[in-house]
């Protein structure tokens, strides 16, 4: 064969070759297009059939611009409400049961026996009231918004939550499911941090942990519906006073949404820089609660490990409070001698001596500020009747007598408004910071978490009693 005759039957199979590739190609891109148009056409879903319709319409509204907003604050408010209305009555047993009724057995009991008198006020009166005052007023609101926000969860809700809020947190440096650990920061913030286990980017599940304490959580409520009620109420008509007092409330929670955007913007530009994860979001169908899983979980995974560790620093805190209020030095307690010495700052802050002693010594739980208040107010005031002695933390069931304690020690709107502030930005309880810490792994962290709402809590009661000051 010749070497022209070869190449030539060479070129003529290479450009059948070609001719029967690009042919059969061609049929098996066909044959693919094909078969996925006959597996579309038998799971298309068409309206008003399926099990994914009602999904969809449903996601229509929730999801949607002009109604995720607003239905989704509703949804909010009306579980805080519950929360809040929801946990006076049992709170109000709890207290009877623990402060009046075994409180009292306890102080005859340790008479009986001849205990002496500091050690029966060292564990009485400090350590067993603290401890009291914490489960009377925490577990209440825990047993309530616990289960309701685990039902919202197992419903479906709370992804749509993360959904509608995403670009925002996407906005301000942070992850969009920080959503979810801001709701469940207004129950408790040691367990929104604990739920910043869902954010898979270290950088941005950090930005959560360091921010979730400005989500309002269930301890601070009570001082704010108190001084809101005292001192907001009061500046309009009675008919008008529930109203203004709630409004200003769920300012100071939208405060603390904005601050936590805020922050989150700043250190995702300072000392946390990086970039924004995406991640898919599942919006999972929704689906009944199981009701008796829901509750079971809630109140042993979340209530019940969240009351022990806020009772195990509640304990010492009492025993303080009660040491710092019977141990004298010169002619004056250990109280007295710290609340002149905290008195000139705290004047500067729109605060007072008191104020900023009760936070210090009430740090491991929110929940006996108020106590602690009246009760270094009266002592320091030497208000005769008033409370059961130095030491011993109490709460009155009127607005109205507990609004003239507090003014008889010098509170004015401003002193009223600055509390409402600086509860909302001052430093975690002591269980937060060890959750915090348990997290982390980190002591660095921890502290810029503990630290950095207090300095923006002492800037910003600052800023507005100057500017108060100079209106006036």
């Amino acid at each position: 064969m010749s070497k022209d005759k070869s190449k030539d039957i060479l070129e003529k199979a290479s450009s059948l070759r070609w001719e029967v590739g690009d042919n059969f190609h061609d049929k098996l891109t066909e044959g693919i297009y094909a078969d996925a148009a006959n597996i579309s056409q038998r799971v298309e879903i068409k309206e008003g059939q399926g099990d994914y319709s009602f999904d969809r319409k449903l996601d229509r509204i929730l999801t949607s611009r002009g109604f995720g907003f607003p239905i989704m604050f509703l949804i909010l408010s009306v579980v805080l409400w519950l929360t809040i209305q929801g946990a006076n009555y049992p709170s109000g047993m709890l207290a009877t049961l623990l402060l009046e009724n075994i409180h009292p057995l306890l102080k005859q009991g340790v008479a009986s026996i001849g205990m002496i008198w500091w050690l029966d006020g060292f564990l009485i009166d400090g350590v067993y009231l603290a401890l009291a005052w914490v489960i009377a007023v925490m577990l209440p609101p825990m047993a309530i918004f616990f289960p309701l926000f685990t039902l919202l969860e197992d419903f479906g809700y709370l992804p749509r939550v993360a959904f509608n809020m995403d670009s925002m947190f996407r906005k301000s440096g942070a992850h969009g499911k920080q959503a979810l650990t801001m709701t469940m920061g207004w129950g408790c913030n040691a367990a929104g941090v604990v739920a910043t286990r869902i954010i898979d980017s270290p950088r941005e599940r950090l930005i959560a942990i360091i921010t979730n304490n400005f989500s309002l959580c269930n301890g601070r409520w009570p001082t704010q519906i108190l001084i809101a009620t005292i001192f907001i109420g009061a500046l309009v008509p009675s008919g008008w006073a529930g109203l203004t007092s709630t409004a200003a409330v769920i300012g100071i929670a939208l405060l603390g949404v904005v601050l936590m955007f805020f922050s989150s913007w700043m250190l995702s530009r300072t000392v946390l820089k990086g970039e924004v994860s995406t991640f898919a979001l599942e919006l999972p169908p929704y689906r009944p609660p199981r009701f008796w899983k829901t509750i079971y979980t809630s109140l042993i995974d979340r209530t019940l490990i969240v009351l022990w560790r806020a009772m195990l620093f509640a304990a010492p805190a009492g025993a303080v409070i009660w040491l710092v209020s019977n141990i004298h030095v010169s002619d004056g307690s250990l109280a007295n001698w710290s609340i002149e010495y905290l008195d000139g700052f705290g004047l500067l802050l729109g605060l007072n001596g008191v104020i900023l002693l009760a936070y210090i010594v009430a740090i491991p739980a929110n929940e006996i500020v108020i106590p602690t208040i009246l009760m270094l107010t009266v002592a320091n005031l030497n208000m005769m009747g008033l409370g059961a002695g130095e030491g011993v933390m109490f709460e009155l069931d009127s607005s109205l007598e507990t609004g003239n304690i507090l003014k008889a020690g010098g509170w004015t709107l401003l002193t009223g408004v600055n509390l409402m502030l600086f509860s909302l930005l001052h430093n975690p309880c002591s269980t937060t910071i060890y959750t915090i810490y348990r997290e982390t792994k980190s002591w660095k962290w921890t502290a810029l978490a503990s630290i950095m709402p207090l300095i923006l809590g002492f800037v910003v009661t600052f800023l507005v009693a100057q500017f108060w000051r100079l209106l006036r």
